[in-house]
C-alpha cells in the first residue's frame, strides 16, 4: 500500500493508537468495551513482540494491531488472540490487511502456530478481511455479553499456520 509501512508499535504511539482504539469502540460494532483502557492497562495486556502500527507518509498512526496470550498454559503458547484498528479516516485502503499480514509473519516467525479472534457478526468489514487473510471461523458464540443493553454473538475466527507443525 502506497505511503503507509508498519513498524514496532512503542509508548510514543499510545496516544494515536487510544485514539483510534476508542473510534473503533464508538463505532459500536468492534468490542464489547465501550471506553479505551489507559496505556499502562494496554501495555501490560498486549505481548510486546507482536504489537505494530501504521504510519503514513508524514509519519502519523493510522492502524494498529497487537495480541495478547490466550492462556497462561505452556500449553497455549503459541495461541493469541489479536486486535486490529484503523482510523475511520484511512479504513477501506487495505491499511488493516497490511497490518494483518505483517502480524501473521511475526507471530509465525516466533512460533505461534494459531491467531484467533472474536467479531461482531455486525462487522462485515472484519469478517471479510480475516477470511481473505486465511482465517476460518469456528463458531458463534450465541448471546455470550450484553453491549449498550442488549445480547451480541460474537464470531470465533482462528487462522492456524500452515508452516508450524
Amino acid at each position: 500500500m502506497a505511503g503507509i509501512t508498519i513498524r514496532p508499535m512503542d509508548a510514543d504511539d499510545a496516544g494515536r493508537v487510544l485514539a483510534i482504539y476508542q473510534a473503533g469502540l464508538d463505532g459500536g460494532n468492534a468490542s464489547f468495551e465501550t471506553t479505551a483502557p489507559t496505556w499502562a492497562e494496554f501495555d501490560e495486556a498486549k505481548l510486546p513482540d507482536h504489537r505494530l502500527v501504521a504510519v503514513d507518509a508524514d509519519g502519523a498512526v493510522v492502524g494498529w494491531v497487537a495480541v495478547s496470550p490466550t492462556s497462561s498454559r505452556a500449553v497455549y503458547a503459541g495461541v493469541v488472540e489479536h486486535s486490529v484498528y484503523v482510523d475511520p479516516a484511512a479504513q477501506g485502503r487495505g491499511v488493516a490487511r497490511l497490518l494483518l499480514d505483517t502480524l501473521i509473519a511475526s507471530t509465525q516467525s516466533a512460533g505461534i502456530w494459531t491467531i484467533q479472534s472474536g467479531v461482531f457478526p455486525e462487522n462485515a468489514a472484519s469478517l471479510t478481511l480475516h477470511e481473505r487473510a486465511g482465517f476460518r471461523v469456528i463458531g458463534i458464540r450465541e448471546r455470550v455479553g450484553r453491549h449498550h443493553g442488549r445480547w451480541r454473538d460474537v464470531v470465533l475466527l482462528e487462522r492456524r499456520s500452515p508452516i508450524i507443525t
